[in-house]
């Protein structure tokens, strides 16, 4: 994300992560994923839609009869935003003390453990001129 976006809601964020799951959709569609879940109204699920789009989170295609919804954000750069900004207001910037937190407070798979050596092994490599951080 180039420049930071509002924070969303939870009920957004499910909006999204039925978004992240199954790709596209109308709001029918929307609202039939979340109803797995919990049930929300279809103008709920419309409000939520519409606030995603005006904060920048979806795009809708209004080509059709029926908008469709697509997420314009990942979740990966939803969690980087996320985690930077709580470095910049807790630990003042900076990621040590948060990462250490997150590692320490969780149980981490021998996969996890694999992808954070490959991680650390990376940022001790000397920089590449073709390399860009």
């Amino acid at each position: 994300m180039a420049r930071p976006k509002p924070a969303i809601s939870d009920a957004e964020l499910e909006v999204l992560k039925v978004l992240w799951a199954s790709g596209p959709g109308t709001v029918r569609d929307v609202e039939a994923q979340l109803r797995r879940r919990r049930r929300l109204a279809y103008n709920t699920v419309l409000t939520l839609l519409t606030r995603l789009r005006d904060k920048g989170y979806v795009e809708a295609d209004r080509t059709g009869t029926a908008h469709v919804f697509r997420s314009v954000v990942s979740r990966d750069e939803l969690l980087r935003h996320g985690l930077s900004t709580l470095a910049d207001r807790v630990c003042d910037g900076t990621a040590s003390p948060l990462v250490l937190a997150l590692v320490k407070g969780q149980r981490l798979s021998r996969e996890d453990v694999a992808e954070l050596r490959r991680l650390l092994d990376d940022l001790e490599r000397p920089e590449r001129p073709d390399r860009k951080r």
